[in-house]
């Protein structure tokens, strides 16, 4: 796409998400790492220096899609619950589908958990304190949204409600390393099967480790 130059905020809020949607869309392709503001310009028909106008680097600008990812994650999964979840169950039923839709949900938003993963060692790193002080007040709002949400569904979760939001959102980051290894790795676990068992399935494993860190979290008895 190629873009006249922006005289107006309607103008300017257009390319803002022509940005952001070349870069989400870079992602479906590529890990974190690859994506660069050279090829991410090139893309979106922008020249490196009018793409800084709008984002200061190339961590800002996978900052805020981090965030427009996270909150439509979070609209998506209010339903999810809403439809997988009944709130008369007893509690460990409850439990059970809470950590069941977390993991489907999420695991089946790849690009997601990988900014997740990318967060605290690359996207925060090279960007103004005005930047990441206003994404981590976004933060702030999404972590209200998902612990009401849980707390709807598992009230007695109680003040665990938000160290687990936390705990759901790093484990979804961390987990991803260990579910898509390298061709070098697929093909040493196929030279020799025994290894293959540090190969792990990203939902089933982030089932596991919800359920567990969940219902660690709930009272007993």
């Amino acid at each position: 796409m190629s873009f006249q130059r922006a005289r107006t905020e309607e103008q300017r809020e257009i390319r803002r998400r022509a940005i952001l949607d070349t870069a989400s869309a870079m992602l479906d392709e590529m890990p974190v790492a690859a994506v660069t503001l050279n090829e991410l310009s090139r893309r979106v028909g922008l020249a490196k220096p009018n793409v800084l106008r709008y984002f200061e680097s190339r961590e800002a600008v996978l900052l805020e899609l981090l965030d427009r990812l996270l909150e439509e994650w979070l609209t998506e999964l209010a339903g999810e619950l809403a439809a997988g979840v009944d709130e008369d169950r007893p509690m460990a039923g409850r439990a059970a589908g809470v950590a069941e839709i977390l993991s489907r949900s999420l695991s089946g938003r790849v690009v997601l958990c990988d900014l997740f993963g990318a967060q605290s060692s690359v996207l925060e790193r090279n960007v103004s304190v005005e930047v990441v002080a206003r994404y981590k007040r976004a933060s702030l709002d999404r972590l209200t949204t998902m612990t009401t949400l849980l707390l709807k569904y598992l009230p007695e979760l109680g003040e665990n409600a938000t160290p687990f939001s936390l705990q759901t959102m790093l484990l979804a980051g961390a987990l991803p390393a260990y579910t898509a290894p390298p061709p070098s790795l697929r093909a040493a676990y196929e030279a020799e099967p025994d290894l293959a068992r540090f190969h792990l399935n990203l939902r089933d494993s982030l089932q596991l480790g919800l359920t567990t860190t969940l219902l660690g979290a709930l009272p007993r008895g």
